[in-house]
């Protein structure tokens, strides 16, 4: 009997094609959307480019019924609305910068696909990431990057576990974009021009501040801008509508380009000063997992992934406790932004990663936080 796949199906030409790939490749294929979409105040349109969308239960089902396989909605809106959301919203307010994506797959997209499979009695779940599985002579399962190297999304699943990795297929992984656009059309799916799902998925407007000023505001918290002297030169609106690096829309006079260079939310305070003070050679990560490797016991070779469309850097990552660890980069970096993820690579496979942090913590030892390493004030007020 034919394997039984269960494909999360975002509405979207990718998760389409993946579909009908398996279904080719003679499994059983199932087709599940999750109904993440938060509630929308009157008069807000919706996003076409945004996966999950209530327009995309619609375009799923077409594309099931097309392929001749079954399609279910499940609500998963509270739990999205709990780990995704929220975090999104708390993290920006504590002053960093988070990633929705990488927490929608590491607790929404996986662990609901992987527990309706075993309700259905599938035997694997896939979805449409640009991504690929390798087993290792280890014997641990391990994610590479995608054959289309513009597309590659293995950055966002470096949370995968190794009972997720074992169970679970990313069709598209060798193959391009235009490919899978070029299958679609050939297939005749209503899905094979529609636009790719851009910017976070929750936000209508594209822009983070618009949402936090809408659905938080008490993030809108105005405080003081200090430059790298310490000397008061402006104010802020609040320092969740800040992020490490940021130039525009700061509102101040200067005769020179000024960045954010850090942000205290404790003191509702901004840092700025001149873009060299924003490159520095380490940083600390924390919330660290590992994928190819089951801990970190000794410094690894790598190449850091800081930013989901930043270059590869080479660098050395270094451990100083199991939930801590210190990476040296052979070149300065600009804009290393806590809350961010950053991955590790050894080649084509993802060794681990985790979380930039501004500052070690209290146990570790090492270089004073990033205003300190960048000549700007070290103590924070």
């Amino acid at each position: 009997m034919a394997a039984t796949v269960l494909v999360g199906m975002s509405g979207g030409v990718d998760s389409s094609v993946a579909a009908a790939l398996l279904v080719q490749a003679g499994y059983r294929v199932i087709g599940i959307t999750l109904n993440v979409w938060p509630e929308q105040s009157a008069g807000v349109i919706e996003r076409e480019d945004a996966c999950c969308a209530l327009g995309a239960v619609e375009d799923a089902r077409r594309v099931c019924a097309k392929l001749g396989v079954p399609h279910y909605v499940v609500n998963f809106r509270d739990v999205f609305q709990r780990f995704v959301i929220d975090n999104f919203v708390a993290e920006y307010r504590r002053g960093r910068t988070p990633n929705p994506c990488v927490r929608c797959n590491q607790f929404i997209k996986f662990d609901a696909l992987l527990s309706k499979a075993e309700a259905l009695g599938a035997d694997c779940v896939a979805t449409g990431h640009y991504a690929q599985t390798t087993q290792l002579p280890s014997g641990r399962w391990a994610l590479r990057r995608a054959v289309d190297r513009r597309k590659d999304q293995s950055y966002v699943l470096y949370v995968m576990t190794q009972d997720r990795l074992a169970r679970t297929l990313f069709p598209l992984g060798e193959q391009t974009k235009e490919q899978t656009r070029d299958i679609a059309v050939e297939l005749g799916l209503h899905v094979a021009g529609k636009v790719e799902s851009q910017e976070i998925c929750f936000v209508p407007t594209k822009n983070y501040r618009d949402y936090l000023r809408e659905n938080d505001p008490g993030a809108m918290r105005p405080g003081p801008i200090l430059n790298a002297d310490g000397r008061v030169i402006g104010r802020h609106e609040g320092v969740a509508f800040y992020t490490i690096g940021q130039r525009r829309g700061l509102g101040l006079a200067s005769d020179r380009p000024l960045f954010v260079l850090d942000i205290w939310p404790d003191a509702n305070t901004l840092v700025v000063g001149e873009e060299s003070s924003l490159y520095r050679e380490d940083a600390y990560v924390e919330g660290l997992h590992w994928m190819a490797i089951e801990r970190l016991d000794a410094p690894r070779q790598v190449t850091a992934k800081a930013r989901y469309k930043a270059e590869e850097a080479p660098a050395v990552v270094e451990p100083i406790r199991e939930d801590l660890a210190r990476v040296v980069f052979a070149e300065p970096q600009r804009a290393l932004t806590p809350g961010q993820t950053i991955v590790f690579y050894d080649g084509d496979v993802v060794v681990g990663g985790g979380t930039l942090t501004s500052a070690p913590g209290p146990e570790s030892v090492g270089p004073p936080p990033i205003l300190a390493a960048s000549g700007a004030p070290a103590a924070r007020p």
